[in-house]
């Protein structure tokens, strides 16, 4: 059942990381400057932390691997714009935690304009903001707060000698994560591998499900499958929701038996070097759909299949969505889980009993990725270079008031899409959705 490993990508260059750099440092008033903090290790239990995942923010900006590190953008200043503060060297304790680059490795790996050791940092943070006025950071980041005022407050202590302390801090949030929706081409080349792994995983456990197994073991199936393409693992936990655990939409527990006659949804997505894939896809334990399965089934992929179909730049998010819930409350009408007029139904609400969510997210650094769905209150026109999911579905509870063949159903279908200049690209493609594919695939076993 194994297949050959993937080959990989090429990275993203440091000529791309730079160029991102210059790109917002463009943005900025000339006496200002940006502070960001990358991420930290989490202790897991005791002397055990979680693996290591840089900020995504930082890693647009830098490709830094390392914790505890610090970015200054300094628009305009002549010794360099970048500056980099990254953990010291230590010997004794690379011995156990591998080799860190350094001061010096930093600059010559990653090519930022200059890179110094934590231990200088708070001493050289007085001397690099002195009359920055305006200060550009993450407003709900603590750390980051706190580490500004604490400079701040010293440079304060100063004025009389000259020190200027920065009069504002300003939200570099809107700025950078409005930079990050739009993908370039070598972003998009990671996500179509990050896509290309999940798919793989999907198809696996496609044929690997059977009466008999749990949830657990096509986790296990899926996770495998992203380790052995050289992913870091899960974008995010994995959702194997056998029967009527599929009806919850963020179900992670992924630990009860699977049972013939049943289905299963999962969503799950690998991450390639940061980069998120999210595939949902509904199929029966037992490798065929039940009647009443397929009814509800095919009203979701009529939907899901449409709203793809409509992706192109100039369209909005809400107008996508908007079609969704026409097509799903009028499948639901025709199945007997609704009665009267489409319009009257999408007005009074009544289809949110089964479609509780949004039909898209952006998708990049993060699964439910940064850039705002509305510009001055208006929903957005999707442009080219925008990454998106196309997730309709419907989740039929266990409630006494439904038909007994329908209860305990649910189904969703997702792929990721990315915007192109003629229409779009589906980037999950290689997962069969369709009954008679998905019903061949997992008769292959």
């Amino acid at each position: 059942m194994l297949s050959d490993p993937l080959p990989r990508p090429a990275p993203i260059g440091n000529d791309e990381y730079r160029a991102r750099r210059e790109a917002l440092m463009k943005q900025l008033p000339a006496d200002s400057a940006v502070l960001l903090l990358g991420a930290s290790l989490v202790t897991r239990s005791r002397d055990s932390d979680y693996p290591f995942r840089q900020n995504s923010d930082f890693h647009y900006l830098t490709g830094f691997p390392e914790p505890d590190a610090l970015l200054l953008l300094l628009p305009g200043r002549s010794e360099g714009e970048s500056v980099l503060f990254c953990q010291d060297r230590d010997p004794s304790l690379e011995a156990w935690t591998g080799i860190r680059l350094g001061a010096e490795g930093a600059v010559r790996v990653h090519e930022v304009d200059q890179a110094f050791g934590n231990a200088e940092r708070d001493e050289r943070l007085e001397v690099l903001l002195d009359g920055r006025t305006s200060l550009y950071l993450m407003l709900d980041d603590a750390n980051a707060m706190a580490l500004a005022d604490d400079v701040r407050a010293r440079l304060a202590a100063r004025v009389r000698r000259g020190a200027q302390p920065s009069r504002s801090y300003v939200d570099l949030a809107p700025l950078l994560h409005e930079q990050r929706l739009i993908k370039s081409e070598a972003e998009l080349e990671l996500m179509r591998h990050a896509a290309t792994i999940s798919a793989r995983a999907h198809r696996r456990a496609m044929r690997t499900a059977r009466p008999g197994l749990a949830e657990y073991h096509l986790q296990a199936e899926l996770e495998h499958e992203f380790h052995w393409h050289g992913a870091s693992g899960p974008a995010y936990a994995s959702i194997v929701g056998g029967g009527a655990n599929a009806c919850v939409l963020h179900y992670i527990e992924n630990n009860a038996p699977l049972h013939d006659g049943e289905l299963v949804l999962i969503d799950a997505g690998a991450e390639f070097d940061l980069y998120a894939g999210d595939i949902t896809r509904t199929f029966p334990v037992g490798g065929r759909f039940g009647d009443a399965q397929r009814e509800v089934y095919e009203v979701v992929l009529a939907a899901q299949e449409r709203a793809v179909a409509a992706v192109r730049p100039g369209v909005t998010l809400t107008e996508l969505h908007e079609g969704v819930v026409r097509d799903l409350t009028a499948g639901l009408i025709r199945l007997g889980l609704l009665a009267g007029d489409v319009e009257a139904r999408i007005e009074d609400g009544s289809y949110k009993r089964f479609y509780l969510h949004s039909t898209s997210h952006w998708l990049g650094l993060d699964v439910h990725d940064v850039g705002s769905y509305r510009i001055e209150g208006k929903p957005r026109s999707l442009v080219p270079g925008m990454v998106l999911t196309v997730e309709p579905g419907l989740y039929l509870p266990t409630d006494e008031d439904l038909p007994q063949r329908f209860r305990g159903i649910g189904i969703r279908i997702e792929d990721d899409v990315v915007v192109t200049a003629e229409g779009h690209e589906v980037l999950t493609a290689e997962v069969p959705k369709r009954v008679a594919e998905i019903e061949a695939l997992m008769a292959k076993k």
